[in-house]
């Protein structure tokens, strides 16, 4: 039996995007010689639809055009999730879903069991746990379904509950020969082995082929990365699908296979990736063909100056260079370099005389003041009015240039360089930017070197450095992830062998800058807490709930 994991790239809410990629990759699956078609958890809709499926008349159309699909299926089964309606009288009305579709019809269905609500995950908000997993007979072989969550169930996952329940087994109970997950995992750095060894436990414990198929692409801050794979009956990886990208596996119940000992690439590539494909997805996705970067000569601009036109194209990005009174001559010369070497369109707007009259209008309010960070946000302000401007104008959407690093510390302005629709590398620390930035320059210069070597600056007053008012970014990222990531207490960081002083600094000012967070774009998700839908904390809140 030949079964193909269909990898695809969905829409959310767009269900005639949606159907026409699944209909494409039948024909793709039959032309195999395929018997069963599988598709990612909620690949009619998209996921996560997040409050749409609140709205009755959302679902009612993803019943239609489920029975519609189904209608127009013949000569191979197809394995399709959905949202049902719950057939149980309490609980939550919806159900997370899967249909067997077969002869045209749909022939069975189940729903997934397990809900997760930690992180970006919100799922018992909307459905109600299935009652139980699908299970069907395709020739002589009997499957199991699950639906995403209901494999984490593994010994101990860091950061993933343990259930009382556990699908898996009551599948095997039930005695299955071959089993399937369908998914809609977003990437984190370092999941991929994570979802990997989940799939060689549950083989060898239960001595059977595992299949797992992951929607791949970029649904606002979340990066589906794909990698579906096939894990044999004695635990070994022995197919794997492209990351980032979509794809078609065929994995033969007959067929021989060699074991993917080194099966990923370095993790630079494929944050890089990842970050490519979500700029591009959430670019197009919301409407968009062209890009704006705002260009200092600095790192992190020209980070995503690289990821802007590596996802749409050097003809599609334009980087725009802002200098003040405090610019430097090598950022106006980096940044220009840097957009020769990309290929992308650059312009040159001095904001001197315009700061020079916010200066004038304000001379009066500001009598006897020294000037301060007031000053600097001004600059920082005029450059995101200028950048919202061409924006408008040219229909491009602007990209946000922050790191975590500065995003944590409130090292940014709000309507300033917080201006933009997307924040690309928001949950990136700085030293990672760098590490990215060397992994691009691997093969020869694109980021100009000395970006890479001088002191990092704003440059929004004489001989300023971000270590001026920040810790070494070597220091400050190993305390923002014990604090962020790792959840860790003050005391706790300090036992790692960080300054008191220097940490209890760090904690005040993240948690005084949530306001600022709150009102920033959306960022792309790479680590396994980010700044955004899965950190929830509140904005006014005691000095002690650090």
């Amino acid at each position: 039996m030949k079964i193909a994991l269909c990898q695809i790239n969905p829409i959310i809410g767009d269900f005639q995007c949606n159907i026409a990629l699944i209909r494409a990759d039948i024909e793709k699956a039959k032309s195999e010689g395929c018997q069963l078609a599988v598709f990612p958890e909620m690949s009619l809709l998209g996921y996560p639809p997040k409050d749409l499926v609140e709205r009755p008349a959302f679902i009612s159309q993803n019943l239609r055009e489920l029975e519609a699909l189904a209608s127009g299926i013949e000569g191979i089964s197809v394995l399709c999730g959905y949202v049902d309606e719950n057939p149980l009288k309490t609980g939550r009305t919806l159900v997370n879903a899967v249909a067997l579709i077969r002869d045209g019809k749909i022939a069975a269905k189940g729903g997934k069991r397990l809900l997760p609500t930690y992180d970006v995950f919100d799922e018992a908000r909307y459905f109600e746990p299935s009652v139980e997993s699908l299970v069907f007979e395709i020739e002589t072989a009997r499957i199991g379904v699950t639906i995403c969550e209901d494999i984490w169930n593994v010994g101990d996952i860091e950061g993933v509950p343990k259930y009382a329940l556990d699908p898996v087994q009551d599948l095997a109970k039930k005695g299955i020969d071959i089993l399937v997950n369908i998914s809609s995992s977003p990437y984190t750095i370092d999941k991929k082995e994570v979802r990997k060894h989940i799939l060689e436990k549950l083989s060898t414990r239960y001595v059977l082929p595992t299949l797992f198929c992951n929607q791949v692409g970029g649904n606002d801050d979340l990066l589906f990365d794909g990698s579906s794979m096939v894990v044999d009956r004695s635990g070994r990886l022995i197919l794997l699908a492209e990351a980032f990208e979509p794809d078609l596996l065929v994995w033969d119940s007959d067929g021989e296979y060699q074991e993917i000992v080194d099966p990923w690439p370095p993790e630079d590539a494929s944050i890089l990736k990842g970050l490519i494909m979500g700029t591009h997805d959430y670019a197009s996705k919301c409407g968009f063909k062209k890009l704006l970067v705002g260009l200092s000569g600095g790192i992190d601009s020209s980070l995503v100056a690289v990821i802007a036109q590596q996802a749409m194209g050097p003809e599609n990005v334009t980087g725009v260079s802002m200098p003040s009174p405090y610019t430097s001559n090598m950022s106006r010369e980096d940044a220009g370099k840097l957009a020769e070497n990309l290929g992308i369109h650059f312009q040159e707007i001095p904001i001197t005389e315009i700061f020079d009259q916010y200066k004038g209008s304000l001379a009066e309010a500001f009598e006897g003041l020294k000037e301060d960070e007031t000053e600097e946000n001004i600059q920082a302000r005029i450059r995101g009015n200028l950048l919202m401007a061409l924006s408008n104008k040219f229909k491009s959407l602007l990209l946000s240039t922050g790191n975590k690093s500065e995003t944590a510390m409130g090292y940014c302005t709000l309507y300033g360089d917080m201006s933009g629709g997307l924040s690309v590398i928001s949950d990136l620390p700085k030293t990672l930017c760098y590490r990215l930035a060397e992994y691009i320059n691997r093969d020869g210069e694109i980021i100009p070197n000395r970006v890479l070597t001088r002191p990092p600056s704003a440059e929004l007053k004489p001989d300023q450095k971000d270590q001026d008012t920040l810790p070494p970014y070597e220091i400050l990222d190993q305390i923002l992830e014990a604090a962020v990531e790792k959840n860790l207490a003050f005391e706790d960081i300090v036992a790692m062998g960080h300054d008191p002083d220097v940490v209890r600094d760090v904690l005040r000012r993240l948690v005084m800058n949530e306001y600022k967070r709150r009102q920033a774009s959306t960022g792309l998700k790479i680590t396994t807490k980010a700044f955004g839908y899965g950190r929830r904390y509140p904005i006014a809140r005691g000095k002690d709930a650090f």
